[in-house]
């Protein structure tokens, strides 16, 4: 087979990343994407990756072996993925380090910005809606507050 073999690899040990993940399987056949799952508030994996090989068989000889190997007391789960399913954007943000995004910061920013006398007049007015509409719920209840 010389159509390239994707893999799915779950329940990947904390310390097992992608340079480590590179020169392990590297060891089967040539690696020609890898891509970890990561969670884009804190850059920390979720623990599960996809790696392609070069050869489809590569992948499927993959598959068998490291299915359920036990690494750093984690039973790997392994599964060869049809091409079909392989989604055309599942390489995307492959490869580089992940950048953090300082959302505190981000957050502070604005706040220390304020607000202009338009948007503050928005926020009153969505506020005296919702309050008008809560009181119109309440009174259809029996409460009558003024």
């Amino acid at each position: 087979e010389n159509t390239p073999g994707v893999i799915y690899i779950g329940r990947l040990p904390h310390g097992f990343f992608e340079a480590q993940m590179r020169e392990y399987f590297s060891q089967f056949g040539d690696i020609t994407h890898l891509r970890m799952a990561r969670n884009k508030l804190t850059g920390r994996s979720k623990h599960y990756a996809f790696i392609e090989f070069g050869s489809g068989a590569v992948a499927e000889i993959v598959a068998k072996t490291m299915d359920k190997y036990l690494l750093f007391g984690h039973l790997l789960q392994v599964r060869r993925i049809p091409a079909e399913q392989v989604h055309e954007k599942l390489w995307k943000g492959e490869g580089g380090r992940f950048k953090v995004m300082p959302r505190n910061k981000i957050e502070g920013g604005m706040l220390k910005r304020g607000t202009t006398r338009e948007g503050w007049e928005k926020r009153i007015e969505r506020e005296t809606e919702a309050r008008t509409k809560k009181a119109a719920q309440l009174k259809e209840l029996g409460y009558d507050f003024q």
